[in-house]
């Protein structure tokens, strides 16, 4: 007990977010988590609304939807797929689950976010009920890259600096 007390006196004093643990053929599952320390070896850990402690299986997960209130179901009011090309800069990519189950989503184009335990990604309507989905390896059948989303930053072009002409002095010389 005095552990669960200790990890439940942890959570509540970090920063802790509300998720929708969505299972697989089971009932979804309302909590908080440690966004830092949520995934462990053996699942993914919270707290419960009832005050707690879980730990879910990965086999278990479909999908863990970070979401700003518990009021509504996050798979049923969320878009599953882009209307057009997003204009996050990433990977577009598209999952489908084991159940049959689709979500398309932006990831970070840069290889080092993938974890071992899942892909973390920003869904299409990111200012919906869901900010972000955790997804597991374990839940996921097949993964498809939609797209290469560039930053629009990286496509502009800079503006030439001119040369000095030969033969003028230079005012301002950079100092070492």
């Amino acid at each position: 007990m005095a552990n669960g007390q200790t990890f439940r006196g942890q959570l509540l004093n970090s920063t802790a977010k509300r998720v929708y643990v969505r299972r697989f053929g089971l009932d979804k599952v309302e909590g908080w988590v440690d966004p830092q320390q949520y995934l462990s070896s053996n699942g993914i850990e919270l707290i419960t609304r009832t005050a707690e402690r879980a730990v879910i299986p990965y086999d278990q997960v479909r999908a863990v939807y970070f979401v700003r209130e518990f009021d509504k179901d996050p798979e049923r009011d969320q878009r599953k797929e882009f209307i057009s090309r997003p204009k996050l800069g990433g990977l577009w990519i598209r999952l489908r689950f084991l159940d049959g189950g689709e979500l398309e989503g932006v990831i970070p184009n840069d290889l080092r976010v993938l974890g071992a335990s899942g892909v973390t990604l920003t869904p299409p309507n990111s200012r919906g009920l869901a900010w972000r989905v955790f997804v597991p390896q374990a839940a996921v059948d097949t993964c498809v890259v939609m797209g290469v989303i560039g930053k629009p930053d990286a496509f502009r072009r800079r503006p030439k600096v001119p040369k000095a002409a030969p033969g003028q002095l230079d005012l301002f010389a950079p100092t070492a």
